[in-house]
């Protein structure tokens, strides 16, 4: 349970906390690969090859989730390519009901996002979630990945915060570790941030869907 009455402000990823990952984990996976053969001639053994091996040893780098990076290195326009699996993006359960109830309750929202401004604007369009937000913040704004504590020292700085009464909810362990040592009190991750895909995160306190915090919220309302 989350304490209601001490949290002011819930800062809040998008992929795999608001929205189901499955979407991401297809494109990169998937989509991508399969686009990369076609239209370079390669086999998709070879496709999936290369592209695990560039994707893998940027991971935790800004250019892990820039698209710009990955159209100029892969000669291709990934944001066209992302609108054509669009169909796939969907909230997680009881999203749209926490945001609502957090609005409700009168908390400062802040999206905290790792996503490329490109890739957030598709997925407010194909979503409800974009007015529940004060303040939407991309990693990209600050040059600097949310795994890194150089991102939340530039957070800090242009965004109005207290770490005393911030709840950060996340379901990058790296990234909740990193909020943590910064010195945010409050952080949760989720368990299964790919509908897909059974995770069980460890060593970090977290949720399976918001419904199992918002009693509380409701109350506080």
């Amino acid at each position: 349970m989350v304490n209601w009455e001490q949290i002011k402000t819930v800062m809040l990823d998008m992929d795999g906390t608001l929205l189901d990952l499955h979407y991401d984990n297809h494109f990169w996976l998937t989509h991508l690969p399969l686009r990369f053969a076609q239209i370079h001639g390669l086999s998709l053994a070879e496709s999936q090859q290369q592209l695990q091996q560039h994707i893998n040893s940027l991971e935790g780098t800004l250019n892990w989730y820039c698209l710009d990076y990955w159209s100029e290195q892969l000669k291709l326009d990934i944001l066209a390519l992302k609108k054509e699996t669009q169909h796939k993006i969907k909230e997680r359960p009881h999203t749209n009901a926490f945001l609502n109830a957090l609005k409700q309750s009168g908390k400062t929202v802040y999206l905290v996002t790792n996503a490329h401004p490109d890739g957030v604007d598709i997925k407010f369009k194909q979503t409800s979630i974009e007015p529940f937000f004060d303040e939407v913040i991309t990693s990209h704004q600050f040059q600097k990945p949310k795994e890194q504590d150089s991102f939340w020292q530039a957070l800090s700085q242009d965004y109005a915060f207290d770490n005393d009464n911030t709840l950060f909810i996340d379901d990058n362990k790296t990234v909740l570790n990193t909020a943590t040592n910064f010195g945010i009190k409050y952080v949760l991750g989720i368990h299964q941030p790919d509908s897909q895909k059974t995770r069980q995160l460890i060593d970090v306190p977290a949720i399976n869907d918001f419904d199992e915090i918002m009693t509380g919220l409701k109350n506080n309302a």
